[in-house]
């Protein structure tokens, strides 16, 4: 029965791939292209992308995951500074405990829903969740009625409080797949113990899966999410401003203006990912994200805007993840990449770094048979910006 339970989760993660939960009503979607809101000189240049595997962050964290006896998996991977040297990574389902010597999981492997390790300036690693450790929970444990929370983009909230965008799921049977999208939520965690302080409600009232991003800019916080309006996964912006971040009162870009009604936000950008990330690049903004035109896509892109609210330039290839499918490097069909971001605070002029997360489709035999697979994978990218 445990091993169902986590296969159930690890399922509903595989979903990011290839499905939303939820959709408003159909929209047209913005093809890209043009200087729109804004004027820079970032669209009208030619990037170039030349990758590699980050080895540091990558040998960091499966060293951490074989022999920490603690976090040994996850994914969404979002990074945040915590201060003293400290960055917080922040992950969705995750797998706990220890890794056998031949590199298979235990299959009674404890699993959360969402959990943080830190990593403090030394590069050391920590595991933080709830609960206790004879029965760990999620750092945003279930409700009662067996709803569980997916993270967001996490951001800086005042008195040194971090707040993490919810995405919360409900059972609907007991079949693996029988879930759906309930509501968006925001929790606020102490920063520095990143134990819960509160969640509270976010707007919820259009279908559309908020917190797949936030942005801070001086006192305004853009917060990024995405629906499907025509079988098409698309980005859509709000805003909040002033000191309670996005714990304060949002409203939605609507085309050529705020809105203050959720229902008049237009999606800005085609074919993202659940996850994706925007991000301040000369001056203009990079946007970067998994492929969406198709299915199961191996393609980690970018693009530009002048704006947080688009239009974005047509995409720019940056990478292709290796570990997808037959033909991949676990030569296994089942497997599969998603949910490429950027880590804006590891920037180092033109070099990026970027993360994705692997999975599969066979989650109640690959994710034990082998732990590397449900892990997140770090690339560095040297971007050239040219006319």
């Amino acid at each position: 029965m445990k091993r169902r339970t986590i296969a159930a989760g690890l399922a509903a993660a595989s979903l990011c791939a290839g499905a939303l939960f939820s959709a408003p009503a159909t929209a047209a979607v913005p093809a890209g292209g043009g200087h729109g809101h804004g004027q820079c000189s970032l669209v009208d240049k030619t990037l170039t992308a030349t990758a590699s595997v980050d080895q540091g962050l990558t040998d960091a964290f499966t060293t951490y995951g074989n022999t920490g006896g603690a976090w040994t998996g996850g994914d969404s991977t979002y990074s945040l500074p915590l201060g003293k040297g400290r960055t917080g990574w922040f992950f969705s389902d995750t797998f706990l405990g220890t890794v056998n010597p031949d590199g298979s999981r235990p299959t009674d492997s404890p699993f959360v829903n969402n959990s943080v390790v830190v990593q403090d300036r030394r590069g050391g690693l920590t595991t933080i969740t709830g609960g206790t450790p004879e029965a760990p929970a999620g750092i945003i444990p279930p409700e009662a009625d067996g709803s569980w929370y997916w993270i967001g983009d996490p951001t800086p909230a005042k008195h040194g409080d971090v707040q993490v965008p919810l995405l919360q799921f409900e059972r609907t049977g007991t079949g693996s797949f029988d879930f759906q999208w309930k509501a968006n939520r925001l929790a606020t965690l102490d920063g520095d113990t990143l134990q819960l302080e509160s969640i509270t409600d976010s707007p919820s009232a259009t279908g559309i899966n908020w917190g797949s991003w936030t942005l801070e800019e001086g006192r305004t916080t853009y917060i990024y999410g995405v629906a499907d309006p025509g079988g098409v996964r698309s980005g859509y912006v709000a805003k909040a401003v002033g000191r309670n971040g996005i714990a304060g009162t949002w409203t939605f870009w609507n085309g050529s203006g705020w809105s203050t009604q959720e229902a008049d936000a237009v999606p800005v950008v085609p074919y993202v990912a659940n996850e994706f990330s925007v991000a301040r690049f000369k001056d203009g903004y990079l946007l970067v994200t998994q492929d969406t035109s198709e299915l199961f896509s191996t393609r980690i892109v970018a693009r530009t805007s002048c704006s947080p609210t688009g239009p974005f330039t047509e995409p720019v290839e940056l990478y292709r993840t290796p570990e997808t499918g037959a033909a991949g490097s676990y030569g296994d069909a089942d497997v599969f990449t998603y949910n490429a971001h950027e880590h804006p605070n590891l920037r180092h002029g033109n070099r990026l770094v970027l993360s994705y997360n692997v999975n599969t489709f066979d989650n109640v035999g690959d994710v034990y048979d082998d732990a590397s697979i449900y892990r997140p994978r770090f690339i560095d990218v040297q971007l050239t910006v040219s006319r």
